[in-house]
């Protein structure tokens, strides 16, 4: 528990429901940034899908996708994702979401942390990026509140559907061993 009444876990079969309609309730703010995710649970039979896929992908170690939930409801309220992990170089990326009834409360902010300590000392990581569009100011507070630091701007970095590409910014947070 990274938080009083929420926790952070592996997907389930049994929220393959709960994910669709997180999903859904939330496709206007999920559906720039997270188009894969969104196109892969447009249906509860995709959710079950998705669910498989990504614990099969952490079972690969090749990325590790977790709910952010709330414990009385076991309702998502966001997810969190370790991705793009260079093993060589020990670099992992972090990507996370979070559901509008739970948006401002620090849950991101305090899952960023908890999904850290486990990059680092169970994976063995070095160093973390969030890479997230200047927009996006909730984002870039969540890395800055966890002592991610600007690295640079990259070009032409993400192509949301049917738009032009965007410049985001990465920041990076180096294991302090």
């Amino acid at each position: 528990m990274f938080s009083p009444n929420f926790v952070i876990d592996q997907l389930k079969a049994t929220d393959a429901t709960t994910l669709h309609l997180f999903l859904l309730d939330n496709t206007a703010r999920l559906s720039r940034f997270f188009p894969v995710t969104m196109s892969s649970n447009e249906t509860f039979e995709k959710s079950v899908a998705y669910i498989e896929e990504k614990n099969n992908e952490i079972d690969a170690k090749v990325n590790f996708t977790f709910a952010i939930r709330e414990l009385d409801t076991q309702k998502i309220a966001g997810l969190i994702i370790i991705k793009k992990i260079d093993w060589t170089d020990k670099v992992g990326e972090l990507a996370y979401c979070i559901g509008n009834d739970f948006e401002g409360k620090g849950l991101v902010t305090k899952a960023v942390k908890a999904i850290s300590v486990f990059a680092y000392n169970d994976l063995e990581l070095r160093v973390l990026q969030i890479i997230a569009h200047k927009t996006n100011l909730g984002s870039v507070q969540v890395a800055l509140n966890n002592g991610f630091a600007w690295k640079k701007t990259l070009l032409n970095e993400f192509t949301p559907v049917g738009e032009l590409p965007l410049d985001m910014e990465l920041y990076e947070h180096t294991n302090e061993k």
